[in-house]
């Protein structure tokens, strides 16, 4: 009953995400050309044995769908392999980092008509979905079907679990259909196990996003991105920065310009929409930005570079001395702060990192990272790791080394899929 009501709020609520994707899709339109797949249309994947279906949301959720897809080419190498993203980013990410050797679809609405379609369309054996995405009737149409659902890389804040505990009449019976549920903390298997998910289904791997390698490459093309801002000053990055977030980091930046007036501050929103109204305001500020976008030959006489393109950002990372992981100055959670301090950056980060409580914790106990609380404390920390290259070298250091520390998650969440993979290749018992 309780997902009948959801349902029909669904139902309700489709008349405004028709007119907010159609909105969209004027603006871009690719997305408008594959519309149909929001209802579970496309083609069919060609494979009689079907395929492994992996469902990371956005940019986020596909890098740390990365070390799976990869290790399951190397272990499951005939494994047909489709990635679903709902959003215009996570679909460039994948297009990016998988090429072809992925199929993509975008994720479709969670009208059980929707979800029927796109389960007969790409009958996927197994489903992996990556972080917290509980979508009753998907999770619905898939028990139906017999498909195992393994949920990876999961973490739960405690904000995000009181909210679903809310509903837990709704997402219990959803969870209770689940094969397996990867979490990334014992914090993380506690919550979901408070909003109903069965706890002998919950294994703590870690987080995959550990495993996340960098290019071979990217070293190479980030001294050359060096050589265009300036090799001989100092670099620091504002990296997916929030509304709201990038006047507080140029407040910081006016503190550093005013300790080391040849510093250059490298600024990435985390939203497309708002790469211009960053710039924008950089103006206000009386700084004359320049756009990653125009591939600009000498950066060397700016103090504002607006990373405005997508799938760099660990370029950006790898060419700068100290990094900013954003969503944290303003109450937007945190986000990955594992790829700068992979790098060997020394971190920081605001207060709100609800999204990455446990391993911003466990980072900065491993001295690669630090807190600030506004502004005036993230000034005066960019300008006590730019004057210090002792420091910043050896907290850089400790921080890359944390990271390889935890790697493993991602073979550990393809061994878990693999028990889902294996008995189907076993050929079918019948009368002799």
């Amino acid at each position: 009953m309780t997902r009948l009501l959801y349902t029909a709020a669904l139902y309700c609520a489709a008349p405004l995400l028709l007119l907010r994707f159609l909105w969209r899709g004027l603006r871009h339109s690719a997305d408008l050309r594959r519309f149909g797949e929001r209802f579970g249309l496309g083609a069919r994947i060609g494979s009689e044995r079907g395929c492994v279906w992996i469902h990371a949301v956005s940019v986020g959720e596909v890098q740390a769908a990365v070390p799976i897809v990869k290790a399951l080419r190397i272990r499951h190498p005939d494994e047909p392999i489709l990635v679903t993203s709902t959003t215009l980013t996570g679909a460039a990410r994948i297009s990016k980092v998988f090429g072809g050797g992925v199929v993509h679809r975008y994720f479709p609405f969670d009208f059980p008509g929707s979800m029927a379609r796109f389960l007969d369309r790409v009958e996927p054996r197994v489903a992996i979905v990556m972080e917290t995405e509980i979508w009753p009737n998907m999770l619905a149409q898939c028990r139906l079907r017999g498909i195992p659902v393994v949920l990876a890389n999961v973490r739960l804040s405690e904000r995000s679990a009181a909210g679903y505990r809310r509903f837990r009449r709704l997402f219990a019976p959803a969870l209770g259909g689940v094969a397996a549920i990867a979490v990334q903390s014992g914090e993380d298997a506690r919550r979901i196990a408070s909003i109903g998910a069965p706890p002998d289904v919950i294994d703590v791997t870690g987080s995959t996003k550990f495993d996340v390698p960098m290019l071979v490459s990217l070293r190479e093309e980030a001294a050359a991105l060096r050589r265009t801002l300036g090799s001989s000053r100092g670099i620091w990055i504002a990296a997916s920065t929030h509304d709201g977030e990038e006047a507080l980091v140029l407040d910081a930046f006016e503190r550093v310009l005013h300790r080391l007036p040849g510093s250059l501050l490298v600024l990435v929103p985390r939203h497309p929409e708002r790469f211009r109204a960053a710039a924008a305001l950089a103006r206000r500020r009386g700084f004359d930005p320049v756009m990653r976008s125009r591939r600009p030959a000498d950066c060397s006489r700016a103090h504002v570079f607006i990373g405005d393109t997508m799938g760099e950002l660990p370029l950006f990372y790898a060419a700068a001395d100290v990094a900013f992981v954003g969503g944290t100055l303003v109450e937007g959670g945190g986000h990955n702060m594992l790829e700068p301090a992979a790098l060997g950056l020394p971190v920081l980060f605001g207060p709100h990192v609800f999204n990455f409580a446990e391993i911003g914790r466990r980072l900065i106990e491993a001295g690669g990272a630090q807190t600030v609380s506004d502004a005036a404390s993230l000034g005066e920390a960019v300008i006590g790791y730019l004057n210090d290259a002792d420091l910043r070298h050896a907290t850089g250091a400790r921080g890359c080394a944390f990271v390889e520390a935890n790697r493993g998650a991602g073979d550990r969440v393809v061994a878990m899929i693999g028990t889902h993979l294996e008995p189907a290749r076993e050929p079918a018992g019948g009368a002799g």
